[in-house]
């Protein structure tokens, strides 16, 4: 899964990387994301060729769903599973989204405690998670919109850490990827494999991660210890 991500970019880097207009997005630099936190994304405009960067709500709500009690449990959406689980399938056919960030984390577990490691590609650029968005209306009549990561099973790098990573899109897969009327799921399915481990690296963080008040630099700063064994598995 992915539980905790950053995006350290100011709001003018990141529109101008992806090409997108700010709409009702207000952003400053973060060192770690957590869920039920306000996430900019970034959707093709549904009739006019423009990319538009948001905030929404980190966890997904379902349209039909009665509370918003779930969306815990819905940060991450499995790629494999996708295209028939009721809360992700009509998103993943028309409601896709980008979700910047520059760095993500997970905890390998080493018997009674559990050391987070800080995953990047490119030595810390700028780069997208594969993310579904939906729009819920609470009881007072507010639309609330949230969004989901999809997942896949995890490359070399990620693989010491974790059964499982967030999925990162090529840039070539932007476009065809945020154009809500591309709805072949197959075709759209394909996109969702592990990236390629050669351009990630990863690196033990402080155990400050764990604290989602704790939102500064040094939390995405290298701490001494061990590098983990490739191959080795989340318990």
């Amino acid at each position: 899964m992915c539980g905790r991500y950053r995006l350290s970019r100011r709001k003018q880097l990141v529109t101008e990387y992806f090409d997108a207009v700010p709409h009702d997005a207000d952003w400053n630099p973060r060192y770690n994301i957590a869920p039920r936190q306000p996430v900019p994304i970034i959707r093709q405009h549904p009739k006019e060729p423009r990319r538009e960067l948001s905030l929404v709500r980190w966890g997904l709500i379902p349209s039909w769903a009665k509370d918003a009690s779930g969306a815990a449990g819905m940060i991450n959406a499995r790629s494999e599973s996708a295209a028939i689980k009721p809360a992700f399938r009509d998103a993943l056919k028309s409601r896709r989204c980008l979700i910047p960030a520059d760095g993500f984390y997970e905890w390998l577990r080493t018997g009674k405690t559990k050391q987070p490691y800080c995953f990047e590609v490119n030595e810390g650029a700028l780069f997208a998670f594969a993310g579904l968005w939906e729009r819920w209306k609470d009881p007072s009549g507010n639309w609330i919109k949230s969004c989901s990561i999809l997942t896949t099973t995890p490359n070399a790098v990620t693989a010491a850490v974790h059964d499982r990573m967030p999925v990162i899109l090529h840039p070539d897969n932007y476009d065809l990827w945020l154009d809500p009327g591309f709805t072949n799921v197959t075709a759209v399915s394909e996109m969702l494999k592990p990236y390629d481990a050669r351009l990630m690296r990863s690196y033990p963080v402080s155990t400050r991660i764990n604290q989602a008040a704790n939102d500064d630099a040094e939390c995405a700063k290298p701490v001494g210890i061990e590098a983990p064994t490739q191959g080795r598995l989340f318990a």
